[in-house]
């Protein structure tokens, strides 16, 4: 079992990835994790919890807490990837008025919105090439600027065919299977996971994308602002040492985990991705609301050093 501490608003919060058989059961206001020995953590301190073995059991009180808790609970499939998530319902108070500023938004504010979206991405792409001593910086670079309104010329998906060649090699397809895309569609899983809870806390109904918007994702609004934030990913990815068997081993899924952890550099300053999360969530119900519709909040890749809190 790994238990990981992550930050939001200079919060300490726990994240919990439990890959042997085990019991999980609430007893009082604690998650008690019943293995060899039984420990116990307060519900009130956990962000993530990610069920990684198929003998795990758990009750339902605890998937109450969960929802009580704001608690993003992740189940891995048969390849040990995450396979569902179970998300708080947290009813918010205004949910009906949400979901018409959802529907009602005008289409030339979030074609405005997704450009913003795609610049960061691209952007952070290239400063993950340089900061790899990658070549093509520069030509990302030239994408972000050219990118307009809706990105209808389609910048996001020439950029992503050149970079992911420049970070991995001339070789490498994102459909491969192979340890570097199941690492990738980890760490991408996790952050999208936590980002369809932030929404969730704030209202939103994640279906109904700015972009996005397949009827059989339930995820589309979660999928947009998820662009930013994949090349804190792809970062990790690329300073792995590949296992001699391939495999994605417990310390290596804690590590992805952890990278909810690292520093990203936000309008409002430096700050854990847990956080920046929350900000972008932010900034993105003020476009809603009608009182911001050109300045979204997010993320700007400056490594990946652990966030600390400073006293």
């Amino acid at each position: 079992m790994f238990i990981l501490l992550l930050r939001r608003n200079d919060v300490a919060w726990r994240s919990i990835m439990i890959s042997k058989p085990a019991r999980l059961r609430k007893e009082h206001y604690s998650l008690a994790i019943d293995q060899e020995q039984t420990a116990f953590v307060p519900f009130e301190d956990i962000a993530v919890i990610v069920l990684n073995h198929r003998e795990i059991t758990l009750t339902h009180p605890v998937l109450s807490a969960c929802g009580e808790y704001g608690i993003s609970l992740f189940a891995t499939g048969s390849t040990h990837h995450p396979s569902g998530v179970f998300l708080p319902f947290l009813p918010h108070s205004r949910a009906t008025r949400w979901l018409r500023l959802q529907l009602d938004l005008p289409r030339p504010v979030a074609k405005q919105a997704w450009a913003a979206i795609v610049r960061r991405k691209i952007a952070n792409q290239a400063v993950c090439l340089r900061l790899t001593n990658r070549n093509g910086a520069s030509r990302l670079e030239s994408y972000e600027r050219r990118v307009r309104s809706g990105d209808s010329n389609n910048l996001e998906g020439l950029a992503a065919a050149f970079y992911f060649v420049q970070l991995f090699g001339k070789d490498f397809r994102r459909n491969q299977t192979r340890f570097i895309n199941a690492a990738l569609d980890y760490g991408y899983a996790v952050m999208r996971g936590t980002i369809a809870r932030a929404l969730v806390a704030h209202g939103f109904l994640p279906s109904l994308g700015l972009f996005h918007a397949s009827e059989q994702n339930a995820f589309n609004l979660a999928d947009d602002i998820i662009e930013p934030f994949r090349p804190i990913v792809d970062l990790f990815v690329t300073n792995l040492v590949i296992p001699t068997d391939e495999m994605l081993h417990p310390e290596i899924k804690a590590a992805l985990i952890n990278l909810l952890n690292v520093d990203v550099s936000m309008p409002r300053g430096k700050m854990s991705v847990l956080s920046a999360i929350e900000h972008t969530v932010e900034s993105l119900a003020r476009l809603y609301e009608g009182n911001d519709k050109t300045f979204l909040e997010l993320p700007s890749l400056i490594g990946l050093e652990p966030h600390r809190l400073e006293y």
